[in-house]
């Protein structure tokens, strides 16, 4: 393109040159993600990658796509960009990784009013740090400027996943019977669901500020806890379900245990589930009670404290809570498998 042409197109508000030399820079962060099977990352039309097919019997990709949602505003109020990334890939990769595949490789669309080369490196940081905790390659993604569709500070992420299982070895809920027991792995906070209600409860009077500290939070500021990046499971479900025979897994996303656990249940099944079986972080109870929400709406929007669910056969309980166990986890027995309609039914009214 000539200088004149990139003079004009940067006076609509998009600069080439500026793209060319983000490339450049986050070219080295891609490629400390690196793994086996990478044949060709960032730069050209396309990612290439070779899965290693003679590992399974009958192999199947395994797919997901997700974004950071609202978390985004919050970020850009606390001016805190670094875990934005981790939550990216994390509410991909863990949605395949209970699904029983490997992430094999990822990819990001960041789209802005303005590309901001400071935040953006600080967003990609976090992508990249995502990507090897899941032990993803980054194999590509796209960065857009449109001033005509964000203001200049605005600015969206989006990231999809692929992986890889054996088809027989898929984790898809169908093993799951009545009597089975739900575990609970926790959250690392709130993750990337109901930060449109986070906002209004606590962001709207202006009376929260990033830099102030609850009284509960051992010094934390409110920026900090409120971006928490999500936990990244994928290391933990791997080794787990090579070692433990699992009949489902499900990543407590928006809709909380209430919405997610019903995924995975056959028909004419319901998990019952003890609400006080663990411990709710401090913000939950905080959001409750400032915004005046009920208890069966906390738990149909959060993910109250817990994570991860992973069901077994009672012969299999044992099992998992040594495994869980040895590797330091924290876990909490939930409930188990009952006969019902497809529902989450907690031991006490709301």
């Amino acid at each position: 393109m000539t200088e004149e042409n990139e003079g004009r197109y940067a006076q609509a508000g998009v600069s080439i040159e500026r793209g060319n030399r983000w490339i450049d820079a986050i070219r080295p962060l891609a490629a400390t993600t690196n793994r086996e099977g990478l044949l060709a990352g960032i730069g050209g039309f396309g990612g290439v990658f070779r899965p290693e097919w003679k590992r399974y019997k009958d192999p199947v990709l395994v797919s997901g796509t997700d974004g950071v949602g609202t978390k985004l505003k919050v970020a850009q109020w606390a001016g805190i960009y670094e875990n934005l990334g981790i939550d990216l890939v994390a509410m991909c990769a863990n949605d395949i990784a209970v699904m029983g595949a490997e992430p094999l490789f990822f990819l990001d669309y960041y789209a802005m009013g303005r590309l901001d080369p400071v935040v953006g490196k600080r967003v990609f940081q976090g992508i990249a740090e995502g990507c090897r905790q899941a032990g993803a390659a980054l194999l590509g993604g796209e960065t857009a400027e449109m001033p005509g569709v964000y203001r200049q500070d605005d600015f969206d992420l989006a990231g999809f996943v692929v992986g890889i299982a054996d088809r027989e070895r898929i984790v898809d809920g169908h093993a799951i019977e009545m009597g089975h027991k739900l575990y609970g792995i926790p959250s690392s906070g709130l993750h990337s669901n109901g930060f449109s209600l986070v906002r209004h409860i606590l962001l709207e009077d202006g009376k929260v500020t990033p830099e102030s500290c609850p009284d509960w939070s051992s010094g934390r500021t409110w920026g900090a806890v409120l971006l928490d990046p999500t936990r990244i499971y994928v290391g933990l479900i791997l080794e787990l379900i090579r070692e433990v025979p699992v009949s489902g897994m499900v990543h407590v996303t928006g809709g909380g245990l209430t919405e997610n656990v019903p995924r995975i249940l056959p028909n004419g099944l319901s998990a019952r589930v003890n609400p006080r079986s663990w411990p709710k972080p401090p913000i939950f109870r905080v959001l409750q009670e400032k915004g005046n929400v009920t208890t069966r709406e906390m738990f149909r929007v959060f993910n109250m404290g817990i994570g991860l669910v992973v069901l077994v056969s009672s012969s299999h309980a044992h099992a998992l809570e040594r495994f869980l166990s040895a590797k330091g986890e924290t876990f909490h027995f939930l409930g188990e498998v009952i006969p019902g309609g497809g529902e989450v039914v907690y031991d006490r009214s709301f």
